[in-house]
C-alpha cells in the first residue's frame, strides 16, 4: 500500500503497491561504477548506471551489496490512462496474460519458478505504466533476465488463456470494487469526475462488457504495439557486479525485435474553472465517505514540488492542518488520507494528476458542514503562507517520506523510482536530485502555488453515502 495510508485507508484501498522504508546513506558504489550522483545533495546518493541496448531497452543498474538479493524488474510505458477506447480495463487484464506462459515457460511457470528459488514475485498496473517485479537471492539474477526476456519475445497469448483471464479480472472487479464497501473509493471514482479527457476519466478497472468483447487479435495487437523492449525499463537493484549483470541484459534482452508503439494519444486535461460535485450512493457502505481533489502542476516543475509540500503541510500526519482540523478539534473524523497519486508517489506517473483527501464520516456530520471545515483550512494557507518552522518541519517529513519510499531489503521503492525516472524522464540519475529540487522551493513559492492550485474552481468534490434502503433492488425471496 502507498505509505501515506492511514487505519481508514485500509478500509478503501483496492489497488496494493509495494512499500519500502531506507537508510540514511548508502554504501559506495563497487568499482567500475558509474553513479549519477555530481549535483546530489549530501547523505542521498543512489548509484546509477544507465545505458540503452541497441533496441531500445532501457537499463538501470543499482549495486548494493548490503543485503544479499536481487530486485530484477521490468516497467511497460503502457498503463490505464492510454488503453485502447471502448476497451477498459484491457492494461489490467494484459497484466494478468503475462503470467499465463511463453516458448520456455508454461501457465504460471514463472511464479513457480522464483517461488522455488526462495523469491517473491509480483506486477501491477498503474496510470502510466505496468510493472513487473521479482525479488531472489543474488545468485540468481541471470534466471530472472532470462525468464522476463523470453515473455517480452514470446508470450503464449492463446483464446485459452484469454478467455480464462478475463474471467479472473472480471472476478477481482466484483471482489474488489462491485461487492466491497468503499470499493474504488477514491482512487477509481475521483479521475472520472475530476477530469474531462476519456484517457484521464474513464473506468480504469475495466467494464465488465467491455472486457466480455476484448478479442484473441486485440490482445496480440496490443502484445505488440506496448510490449516491445524499446518502450520498456530494465531496472536491477541490489548485490550483483555491473558490468556483469549488464552482459547478461545484453545477451537475453539484446536480440529481441524493437516494437514501435502507435502515437501517444492527446492525455490533456483542459483548466478546470469552477468546482465539480458528485455523489456515489454505495448499499454496502456503513457510514458515509467524503473526498476532494484539486489538479496538480506538471510534474518535475518548482511548482510540482511547492506542491509536495503543502501535501506535507495540510494531510499528511498527524500534525498536518487537516488532521487537526477535522480530527483533533471538530471530530468529525478518526482519520484523513490521501496525496498527490493516490497508486503510487508524486514521482511515477506522467501526465495530468490529483492531489486528493478523503474520510469517513458519521451521518450526523454532513458533507457540507466537513467541507466547511476543509475551506477553513485551505484558504489559511492560500491567504496565510507558512511560517518557517512549519515550512522545514514539512521538508524534514518530505524528506523522511522519500526515504520511507526507497529503501528496505526488496527495495522496490528504488526500483519504482529508477523505472519512472528511465521510462519518463529518460534520467535515472535524477532520483539523486530530489532533494535538491526540494530546497530550491520558497515559502513564497508554496504561498503562489496555493493561490493557484487550490482555488474553489480547481476543484471536485465527491460525496459517498449509503444507499438508502428504500432505493435498493428487492431482496432475494421477494
Amino acid at each position: 500500500m502507498p505509505n501515506r495510508m492511514s487505519q481508514l485507508a485500509a478500509l478503501v484501498f483496492v489497488a496494493a503497491a509495494a512499500g519500502c522504508a531506507m537508510r540514511a546513506t548508502q554504501p559506495a558504489p563497487p568499482a567500475g561504477t558509474a553513479a549519477a550522483t555530481d549535483d546530489a545533495v549530501a547523505g542521498f546518493s543512489i548509484p546509477v548506471r544507465y545505458h540503452t541496448l541497441g533496441n531500445g531497452l532501457r537499463v538501470v543498474l543499482s549495486p548494493d551489496a548490503s543485503v544479499p538479493v536481487v530486485t530484477v524488474a521490468v516497467y511497460y510505458n503502457i498503463g490505464f490512462r492510454i488503453e485502447p477506447p471502448d476497451r477498459t480495463g484491457f492494461a489490467h487484464l494484459f497484466e494478468h496474460l503475462m503470467f499465463q506462459g511463453s516458448d520456455n515457460l508454461g501457465k504460471m511457470e514463472f511464479v513457480s519458478l522464483v517461488q522455488n528459488n526462495g523469491g517473491v514475485v509480483n506486477g501491477s498496473t498503474r496510470f502510466d505504466y505496468t510493472n513487473y517485479f521479482e525479488v531472489v537471492p543474488a545468485h540468481k539474477l541471470e534466471t530472472m533476465l532470462w525468464a522476463e526476456a523470453d515473455r517480452m519475445k514470446s508470450l503464449a497469448i492463446t483464446g485459452e488463456n484469454l478467455a480464462n483471464q478475463k474471467e479472473v479480472v472480471k472476478n477481482e472487479v466484483k471482489v474488489n470494487v462491485l461487492n466491497k464497501p468503499y470499493g474504488g473509493f477514491p482512487w477509481l471514482d475521483m479521475p472520472r469526475h475530476a477530469n474531462e479527457n476519456w484517457y484521464n476519466a474513464h473506468n480504469f478497472y475495466g467494464e465488465l462488457e467491455d472486457l466480455d468483447a476484448a478479442t484473441l487479435d486485440e490482445a496480440r495487437s496490443f502484445f505488440d504495439a506496448y510490449y516491445g523492449p524499446n518502450n520498456a525499463a530494465l531496472v536491477i537493484v541490489g548485490d550483483f557486479e555491473p558490468d556483469a549483470a549488464l552482459s547478461m541484459a545484453e545477451r537475453y534482452f539484446g536480440a529481441i525485435p524493437r516494437r514501435d508503439p502507435p502515437p501517444m494519444p492527446d492525455i490533456s486535461e483542459p483548466p478546470q474553472r469552477e468546482e465539480k460535485h458528485a455523489t456515489r450512493f454505495d448499499p454496502l457502505a456503513p457510514r458515509p465517505a467524503l473526498a476532494f481533489a484539486y489538479h496538480v502542476p506538471e510534474r518535475g516543475t518548482p511548482e510540482h514540488y511547492a506542491m509536495g509540500i503543502i501535501d506535507q503541510i495540510l494531510l499528511q500526519g498527524e500534525d498536518s492542518r487537516l488532521h487537526r482540523k477535522l480530527v483533533q478539534e471538530r471530530g468529525y473524523t478518526d482519520g484523513v488520507f490521501g496525496g498527490i497519486n493516490m497508486l503510487g508517489s508524486m514521482f511515477d506517473y506522467d501526465g495530468p494528476m490529483l492531489w486528493t483527501a478523503a474520510l469517513l464520516h458519521d451521518a450526523d456530520n454532513d458533507a457540507a458542514t466537513i467541507m466547511s471545515a476543509v475551506d477553513e483550512v485551505v484558504e489559511e494557507l492560500r491567504s496565510g503562507g507558512v511560517s518557517e518552522a512549519e515550512f522545514e518541519r514539512a521538508l524534514v517529513k518530505m524528506r523522511s517520506g522519500l526515504y520511507s519510499i526507497v529503501g528496505s531489503s526488496t527495495r522496490f521503492g528504488l526500483t519504482d523510482l529508477l523505472a519512472s525516472f528511465a521510462l519518463f524522464d529518460d534520467d535515472p540519475g535524477r532520483i539523486n536530485r530530489i532533494e535538491e529540487e526540494m530546497r530550491k522551493v520558497t515559502p513564497e513559492l508554496i504561498g503562489e502555488t496555493a493561490e493557484e492550485y487550490l482555488r474553489p474552481g480547481n476543484r471536485t468534490v465527491l460525496t459517498l453515502l449509503p444507499q438508502p434502503p428504500q432505493a435498493a433492488g428487492p431482496t432475494a425471496g421477494t
